[in-house]
């Protein structure tokens, strides 16, 4: 079984890190994993675009261009991915900032007003975490127990302070 994920949005949300999570709740689970980071040369505002792929079999691409689960937390972001989604497919969506609706029928969309909800939660930065915790919640392709070992292994002891905030934003998504 393998599912393939694409993460998107502007540079600063937080895509390359949640798809670093991901990666490494698949290592803790003892799967197969690839992590593709891609951005513009930008460092915040730019396009940043990620690919995750876990699978119980070696992975031969780690390119992700029909992704089973999609989370476009932008409007570019939605408008150029997600017509990729395969069918029977997951689409996790920043209704913050993405206003279009999907007219597909043949996938799961999931509309949440994460980058809302962070900053009403004092978790400015977080609506990664909350999307990721919806698609923990939709998804079951990990448990909260994988992600909460993941966040710890991947945020540095110079930030430890935020695991915390990354921990309750991911049960709030899981919450919606």
């Amino acid at each position: 079984m393998t599912t393939e994920i694409l993460l998107a949005g502007f540079g600063g949300q937080g895509v390359l890190f949640a798809g670093k999570i991901l990666a490494y709740c698949a290592l803790t689970d003892g799967k197969e994993l690839s992590w593709l980071p891609s951005y513009g040369p930008e460092m915040r505002g730019g396009t940043a675009n990620c690919s995750v792929c876990v699978s119980d079999e070696p992975i031969g691409s780690p390119l992700v261009t029909a992704p089973d689960i999609l989370v476009a937390m932008n409007q570019p972001s939605f408008d150029k991915f997600i017509n990729a989604v395969k069918p029977n497919g997951f689409a996790f969506i920043d209704s913050s900032l993405v206003e279009s609706k999907c007219e597909r029928k043949d996938i799961s969309c999931f509309y949440l007003p994460s980058t809302s909800m962070a900053n009403e939660n004092g978790l400015q930065g977080g609506s990664n975490m909350i999307l990721l915790g919806k698609i923990i919640k939709e998804t079951k392709i990990f448990t909260l127990d994988t992600v909460k070992k993941a966040i710890e292994k991947v945020v540095p002891p110079i930030k430890e302070k935020l695991i915390k905030n990354n921990f309750k934003a991911i049960e709030l998504g899981m919450s919606e």
